[in-house]
């Protein structure tokens, strides 16, 4: 307040007589500033080397981790520690949160708006994967954290669960873009992937709710979760239905330009946030619900300007992935051996258990059962909805664990299902094309009788 009464003071006052901000608010803007200034030059230098890159282990993902690693360490630039912000630093730490949850918001709403419902009837694999597998996923995580993370509470074990339940397909591209790889298959990673994140939401706040209850930094859990899920779908089924029509209407009726129809989305997206977030409701499942919406009240529409919401969420990631390469490096000094024990077993046991429970009837054979399993990286979702966790609720007895695990999850994830994703899509494919070898795209369509 005392920055922007001194703001107002000054522009009232001739040029030559106004006083220069004070130092420690110019040192704000110009941190700022100059990570703003370090973003833009390793996209550049991604963009000018992305062709030569294409063709090897190096994913986008691991460029930006990379690259965020190296400043953070070199000290080019320094955003302090993930789970508190120092003197000096709020400024930077919530432009970095801004990002981090635009990112999501464009994510969750461009999947929920780009869901068809067809897909889905025919291909049992994904409906499996999401109702079965994620449910399993974020139980069986909470119990193995329970045991490795001694540490930890229950509720914040659920949370560490819940944070690293969503996948992304991305830090996989060459398996949900081989031709290789049976569609079915490519099919059901890409909307598991898509749509994981949005259904791991409602757990997560309802974990932080009764973390917090539990170690009483708040009470009435239950009003609280109910209100952040229901006031959340509310705005979302409001702004998705309302915006997605007025949409058709104008593009309909020739109204809109195809250049604005496309921004339009984005706009709808992040004024569900908005919204949810000013009456108290959850901006990220109303995002999510409003993509899903929109996508049906205005499906040919959708289908046609998705596009530019995928380009800005795609360049906002990238930036989100560089981010987290500088929390990291501050943090990994500070990771346990328990940690890296919890994040191998997350990519492996805990994912591949559900995973195989979630099929069990669909008579898949093993590798592709295997290959399912292990191609369930853990990325953005996961680094954005740990810095929720710590938005939400700071003085979690156990935030910076959490972040900590995370972190060491999804460093582990973004190299190593990028540097196995083409090597393994090769050997699956060759598997899955052999001659007698059961057809995926056939025994996916739905359980086996018996």
């Amino acid at each position: 307040m005392a920055h922007a009464t001194l703001l107002r003071e000054q522009a009232t006052q001739p040029a030559h007589r106004r006083a220069p901000l004070p130092r420690r608010e110019r040192a704000r803007d110009a941190a700022t500033v100059a990570v703003v200034g370090v973003v833009c030059c390793v996209l550049l230098g991604y963009a000018l080397l992305s062709r030569r890159l294409e063709g090897t282990v190096v994913s986008a993902a691991m460029f930006f981790v990379s690259a965020g690693l190296l400043a953070g360490w070199t000290g080019i630039v320094d955003l302090g520690a993930a789970a508190h912000a120092g003197p000096g630093e709020e400024a930077s730490r919530a432009a970095v949160l801004l990002v981090a949850e635009l990112a999501l918001v464009l994510l969750l709403f461009g999947d929920a708006a780009g869901i068809d419902l067809r897909t889905l009837r025919r291909n049992a694999l994904p409906v499996r994967l999401l109702a079965i597998g994620l449910p399993l996923t974020i139980g069986l995580g909470t119990v193995l954290a329970a045991v490795v993370l001694s540490d930890l509470e229950l509720w914040e074990c659920a949370i560490v669960a819940a944070v690293l339940a969503p996948t992304d397909a991305a830090l996989g591209q060459a398996v949900v873009t081989s031709p290789a790889v049976p569609a079915r298959i490519r099919q059901a990673l890409n909307v598991e992937s898509g749509l994981n994140d949005g259904g791991s939401v409602p757990f997560l706040m309802l974990f932080i709710a009764l973390a917090a209850a539990e170690e009483g930094l708040g009470g009435g859990w239950l009003a609280f979760t109910v209100e952040q899920i229901g006031l959340g779908a509310l705005v979302g089924v409001a702004v998705g239905v309302a915006g997605g029509r007025a949409l058709a209407t104008a593009v309909k009726h020739e109204w809109a330009l195809p250049l604005f129809a496309q921004p339009a989305l984005a706009a709808l997206a992040i004024l569900a946030f908005i919204a949810a977030d000013a009456i108290g409701g959850n901006g990220f499942i109303a995002a999510f619900v409003g993509g899903g919406a929109a996508g049906t009240a205005a499906r040919r529409t959708t289908e046609r300007t998705l596009e530019f919401t995928e380009e800005q969420g795609e360049l906002l990631t990238l930036a989100v992935f560089f981010l987290f390469g500088v929390f990291a490096a501050e943090a990994l000094g500070a990771a346990t051996w328990a940690m890296v024990a919890y994040a191998v077993l997350s990519l492996t046991v805990i994912r591949m258990v559900p995973v195989a429970v979630a099929v069990a009837r669909l008579g898949l054979p093993a590798a592709t059962v295997a290959f399912l399993g292990w191609f369930g990286p853990r990325g953005l979702a996961s680094v954005i909805l740990a810095l929720v966790v710590i938005e939400e609720e700071p003085a979690l007895a156990g935030v910076e664990q959490i972040f900590l695990v995370m972190a060491v999850t999804v460093l582990l994830s973004v190299f190593a299902h990028g540097i196995s994703a083409a090597p393994l899509t090769r050997l699956y494919a060759r598997r899955a094309h052999a001659p007698g070898a059961p057809q995926a795209d056939a025994l996916a369509s739905g359980p086996r009788g018996g």
